[in-house]
């Protein structure tokens, strides 16, 4: 069954096929038998140049990568070089002549804090997000193929708060009670609570899918993904050429990375606030896999738009410094927390149907923490310090996290 599904499935087109989610979905697509082609206009590596803070990991020219691809498995990636939020003739273009099976939209600015920096940061965030959602689904409705849509977005949609009840992927089931005393059972998309413009960019992608899946029967999945950990998969290990993105700095670097990181080279654990912040997770390993589950379990043509909820495994952030402290030794610095949240929250997720499709979750293991500070180790020399504390507030009243520890414990 499986193996028909592939046949039925063969291309798919990644859009941001460089970036830290994309560049190993690429790999372990390919890897499994997908005719890939990868559209990326490299943003994130003007980012890097922006911020002047660049993967720890070397991040090689996109043309090496492709090529390194190639000679180690003979397989053969294309590529497009194009800005997809504003070249949307160009976007039609490439579908026309590609024809896609699927396409897989991480063309987005992923960032919260990037996205709350400046009046700047926050408007690009939302240009760029949501015209590029935006031009992708009218280009499939143009195109006139039949194109499944698998979007990366996020479980920040929700909030941060179960309202005591696990939350449910996607759908919430409502009663409405009428003039005439009649009750009514509906179900919703589940309230929105973004807690950044980032995140509020992925509350509005989820109105348009639900609009271009009505009007136009557009055939889309949305995975609300928790904060990935880890870096490497087994198709980038192949290589250091072939290595993916490892951020750790106070904009881009995912919370756990950075623990590990900053363990690696000797600096405290910053912990924002109380570290009472509860947060859903999700290894790399598990991301590529759940991107391949949702292209081989497709949304039948007149489904709703099918959401998952991609994460396997949820954590209070103080908890995971304390891990990290035991396992290396590191110290602990509790530091302003830069976003306006909650101190304390839980949350309480719905995983079900990923695990329904064969999914066995990758949790926090000692020996997969210890591969990730491994890499970091290897890499220590490339660390900028500096750019390890968070310095984007969501307020103008709000200090920076800066460590409160007067210097840095150097390894």
């Amino acid at each position: 069954m499986e193996n028909e599904k592939k046949e039925k499935t063969n291309k798919v087109m990644i859009l941001g096929g460089d970036g830290f989610c994309g560049w190993p979905t690429s790999l372990h697509l390919s890897n499994h038998g997908y005719d890939v082609v990868i559209v990326d206009n490299l943003s994130r590596r003007n980012i890097d140049n922006e911020l002047e803070a660049g993967s720890l990991t070397p991040i090689q020219p996109m043309g090496v990568r492709l090529r390194v691809w190639k000679e180690h498995t003979g397989k053969q990636i294309g590529f497009y070089n194009s800005n997809i939020a504003k070249e949307y003739e160009t976007l039609l273009q490439v579908i026309q002549r590609e024809r896609p099976d699927v396409i897989v939209h991480f063309a987005e600015q992923r960032s919260a804090p990037y996205s709350m920096k400046s009046p700047r940061h926050k408007r690009y965030t939302v240009d760029n997000n949501l015209n590029a959602t935006h031009n992708v689904l009218c280009a499939i409705v143009e195109s006139g193929l039949d194109i499944h849509l698998v979007h990366l977005g996020t479980m920040g949609v929700y909030g941060y708060g179960t309202a005591g009840m696990k939350i449910p992927e996607g759908y919430l089931d409502i009663e409405v009670p009428t003039e005439t005393g009649e009750r009514i059972h509906q179900q919703i998309l589940y309230p929105a609570n973004p807690g950044s413009i980032y995140h509020m960019t992925k509350t509005q992608d989820q109105l348009f899918f639900y609009y271009y899946n009505k009007n136009d029967g557009v055939r889309i999945t949305d995975l609300h993904q928790g904060i990935v950990w880890g870096t490497n998969i087994p198709e980038t290990m192949q290589d250091e050429r072939l290595i993916n993105r490892f951020d750790y700095d106070g904009d881009y670097g995912t919370v756990l990375n950075r623990f590990l990181m900053q363990a690696a080279v000797g600096y405290p654990l910053t912990v924002h606030g109380t570290g009472g912040q509860t947060r859903a997770f999700i290894h790399i390993r598990d991301t590529v896999r759940c991107i391949q589950l949702a292209i081989e379990n497709p949304p039948e043509q007149g489904d709703r738009v099918m959401i998952f909820n991609q994460m396997t495994e949820t954590h209070r952030i103080r908890d995971l410094a304390q891990l990290v402290s035991e396992l290396t030794g590191a110290p602990i610095a509790y530091v302003p927390d830069p976003r306006n949240e909650a101190a304390e929250n839980d949350l309480h997720v719905k995983n079900e149907l990923f695990l329904s499709k064969g999914l066995n979750p990758t949790t926090l293991q000692d020996g997969l923490l210890e591969e990730v500070i491994e890499i970091a180790k290897r890499y220590a020399d490339r660390a900028d310090l500096s750019k390890i504390p968070a310095t984007s507030t969501w307020t103008k009243h709000q200090q920076p996290g800066i460590p409160t520890l007067e210097q840095p414990m150097r390894a």
